[in-house]
């Protein structure tokens, strides 16, 4: 029984996620980078879906004034998180155990939120309430930042997208069995859509400003701004 969504163990997830997202530590990079430039001071910082907290671990070296909320609905994953603060008494931290959909944050209290392959395991209803709720709890010119798998316009396209995502995934050491396993899960455990799906979603959620910032193979960053 898995203790999260993700394909492996909470405990494994640092040490084996780059076999399956071989261009994970990119979408922390280009994440890191936009922030700092579309919003470089922000007050309380957001990391729904947080993991393993990867993420606000590179950021507090450039955020030492932020405050940051790491919200995971997996409570495995977040006593990984925490184990990785334990000696960081100095950094700003507070931990909730949520999804996006559910998260309670007082309304237009946050500055930036991310949410780093995590919104793809909903379905359509329930990623639009999660993408709304944090639509909700930015302040007026607040930051979302969101990096998915993402689905192909075409099934022609699909077909060749995963092809891809396979071979690179086989190219990080994964078993044949282990590949096609993972493969098996999209559209089945994680429901991408298309990045005009998603960039309408949040133009009709209200968001001014809408972009693409980074897309490669099957997955993509995507930002909007209140």
């Amino acid at each position: 029984m898995r203790d999260n969504k993700t394909s492996q163990p909470a405990q494994e997830y640092d040490a084996k996620v780059e076999k399956t997202l071989p261009l994970y530590r990119l979408f922390h990079e280009h994440t890191l980078d936009l922030i700092k430039v579309a919003k470089p001071t922000p007050a309380v910082w957001l990391d729904t879906g947080c993991g393993s907290g990867n993420l606000v671990g590179k950021a507090v070296k450039d955020f030492a004034k932020t405050h940051f909320i790491l919200a995971d609905p997996s409570e495995a994953m977040l006593s990984v998180a925490r184990e990785k603060f334990e000696n960081d008494k100095d950094v700003d931290l507070e931990f909730i155990q949520s999804g996006t959909e559910r998260l309670d944050c007082a309304k237009e209290s946050i500055d930036v939120i991310t949410a780093i392959m995590s919104h793809h395991y909903f379905d359509i209803e329930m990623r639009k309430k999660a993408t709304e709720n944090c639509y909700r709890m930015l302040k007026e010119g607040g930051v979302y930042v969101t990096f998915e798998s993402i689905r192909p316009q075409s099934e022609k396209g699909l077909q060749i997208g995963l092809e891809r995502w396979a071979q690179a995934q086989l190219r990080q050491g994964k078993t044949l069995q282990e590949v096609e396993k993972h493969i098996s899960r999209y559209g089945v455990e994680f429901f991408p859509i298309s990045i005009d799906s998603h960039l309408q979603l949040l133009k009709d959620l209200g968001f001014s400003t809408v972009e693409v910032f980074w897309a490669s193979v099957m997955q993509a960053g995507v930002y909007a701004i209140k």
